[in-house]
């Protein structure tokens, strides 16, 4: 710290900008923001009342970067940038990279409600985001009873010569198959968008005038139709509707609480009045952090890559302007964070919180049943040094498509940034031993040569043989010293009955309830998991490839024609022979040789 000295420390200029902590090897340790950088760096320096967090990092900070901007908004946004990029160790991280779901009415003539994910077309309608794929899933079911949409697939829709049973219990009204005409069907989308715009009174409304219409000219049928809808609508906004004004229609309510040394931030969704639920994130490096500081850093990370609701309701007190700002010149219009809050949002916010707890309360349990698994493990394998596992698991079907997974288990969870599939080829199909010795020698190669990180224990699904070969790849890599465990299956494969395998050949069998064995059955289930799907898709890929170059007479252009002319191989599965001897090119008898070969 030699470099952090009042001279150095005076010289920084009173403007707003960021600074960087940086330790000896130049790691970055540290990232922040001030609106004046002479007096926020130096507070580091001064003050003797800081947090353990702080105190330890100060211990490592070896010099001091510092970058000015012309605003405390264009140094939050790069404060960000550089977060997002360096992952430093002593900044509280929001690791969110999953797209948020839409609901989609598409542009079609019959359009279809789906659940969606990415950049809508420009015909189509995105209604959203929602905090998980349940609420979108929730929302299609209840606008399937009420407005009766389709949710088929187009390849689907267009080669259906009768109603399917989405019809029969009343969950659409088969526009497939010409049972209801144009001009209903377009109603029935525009009241859902309507509903799903928070449109609900002025759509109740509408319907309970269309209800007496039909009633006072004795169209009964249609009369008792609307009122089946208006008692469905009810339901729907029952379930989903909150009281508020029309100027916080769209609103994000942020909670955050700790329990047991755990942070969880709790992220409830309004979006044209109606509640589409919640989710809880939990922060990396948020160990002595404060809430207010959680909760500042999960808004100005979050904000920038998600959409921004008018309204952010938060429950801590935090510094709004800079947030504001920067949030508003983002979402292009004004954008408001209040903490002080009266009346329903007051209701939302203890919601919010009260599951921000709940979610931090059960985030510790577990994590306090793994330490409790982890220390079991420890003292059963006589290995103090425990805390990395790695666990390999061979998938096939019949040699076909073999994928190794290898999964990481580290810090009293699974690590799933860790994880890795690997494609095995080159080797005999269905020989699950060379599969193995692949695999490692593919996972550790560069560990030997980059000096990279090595687990204290690698799980090898499977027995004796498995666990030979395994001992074999990793002495030619010359990593002898790492302990080798087999997990073999017991009898008729029954979950509780494996036994554990050394790399001389000991035995080793668990009682069903000891807590490090739960351990190696969780990590083996999920390098299990984590293989099969990875196999499932590259087969699948692998095969849709294939299928139609495999049909004799069909070449690259008919090929491109069948797949364009039906939406994709799906399409051209689902077709029968009639439809396909209607693609130019495509004769009746080679219609009737591509569906045998598909069927």
């Amino acid at each position: 710290m030699s470099a952090v000295d009042k001279e150095f420390l005076a010289s920084l200029p009173t403007l707003p900008g960021v600074y960087r902590m940086i330790d000896a090897a130049g790691a970055v340790l540290y990232v922040g923001k001030a609106k004046d950088l002479r007096k926020r760096v130096s507070s580091y320096f001064q003050k003797t009342d800081q947090s353990p967090r702080i105190r330890l990092m100060l211990k490592s900070v070896d010099h001091v970067d510092t970058t000015v901007t012309r605003t405390e908004a264009e140094a939050l946004l790069l404060e960000n940038n550089l977060i997002k990029g360096l992952k430093p160790r002593f900044n509280i991280l929001f690791r969110d990279d999953k797209s948020y779901p839409y609901l989609l009415l598409t542009g079609h003539r019959f359009p279809r409600l789906v659940y969606f994910r990415g950049t809508p077309k420009r015909h189509d309608q995105a209604f959203g985001p929602y905090p998980n794929s349940y609420a979108v899933r929730e929302s299609i079911q209840l606008l399937q009873k009420v407005f009766q949409l389709r949710t088929c697939e187009d390849t689907v829709f267009a080669n259906r010569s009768r109603p399917c049973l989405l019809h029969q219990i009343k969950r659409c009204t088969a526009p497939c198959v010409n049972l209801v005409t144009p001009e209903a069907y377009a109603r029935d989308v525009a009241e859902a968008a309507q509903l799903l715009k928070g449109e609900a009174t002025a759509l109740t409304e509408a319907i309970t005038a269309e209800m007496n219409a039909a009633a006072e000219a004795l169209d009964f049928e249609t009369a008792a139709f609307l009122r089946d809808r208006l008692r469905m609508l009810a339901t729907v906004r029952e379930k989903q509707f909150v009281d508020t004004p029309s100027s916080e229609a769209d609103a994000d309510v942020v909670a955050v609480a700790e329990a047991g040394g755990v942070i969880a931030v709790n992220l409830t969704m309004i979006r044209g009045g109606r509640h589409l639920g919640d989710r809880s994130i939990f922060p990396q490096h948020g160990e002595g952090a404060s809430l207010a500081e959680a909760l500042d850093a999960f808004i100005a990370q979050h904000y920038l890559d998600h959409p921004i609701p008018a309204r952010i309701f938060v429950s801590e007190p935090i510094e709004t302007e800079a947030l504001e700002t920067l949030l508003s010149e983002q979402a292009g219009k004004k954008i408001v964070i209040q903490h002080r809050v009266t009346g329903e949002r007051r209701v939302w916010l203890a919601m919010a919180q009260a599951n921000a707890r709940l979610s931090a309360e059960r985030r510790s349990a577990d994590r306090a049943n793994q330490s409790q698994r982890l220390a079991a493990l420890r003292d059963t394998l006589d290995l103090p040094t425990l805390k990395r596992i790695e666990c390999f698991d061979i998938s096939h079907t019949m040699g076909e498509a073999t994928v190794a997974s290898c999964v990481v288990y580290e810090g009293d969870d699974l690590k799933k940034a860790d994880y890795r599939r690997y494609n095995i080829a080159g080797i005999t199909p269905g020989d699950d031993y060379a599969a193995m010795h692949a695999a490692l020698t593919k996972r550790f190669h560069k560990s030997v040569e980059e000096n990279g990180v090595l687990p204290d224990l690698l799980l090898i699904d499977g027995g004796k043989g498995q666990i030979s070969m395994a001992v074999d790849a990793m002495a030619e890599l010359g990593l002898g010293e790492v302990l080798l465990l087999g997990v073999a299956k017991g009898e008729a494969r029954k979950p509780g009955l494996e036994t554990l395998i050394f790399a001389d050949g000991r035995e080793l069998k668990l009682a069903k309830d000891h807590p490090g064995f739960h351990l190696i059955q969780q990590i083996r289930d999920e390098a299990h998991r984590f293989a099969i799907t990875g196999h499932r898709a590259k087969r699948g890929k692998a095969r849709l490839q294939s299928t139609l170059e495999d049909i004799p007479g069909i070449g690259p252009k008919r090929r491109k024609q069948l797949l364009e002319h039906f939406g994709g191989l799906q399409g051209v599965r689902d077709a029968g022979v009639d439809a396909l001897a209607t693609v130019n090119g495509i004769s009746r008898e080679l219609a009737e040789t591509i569906y045998n070969a598909l069927h």
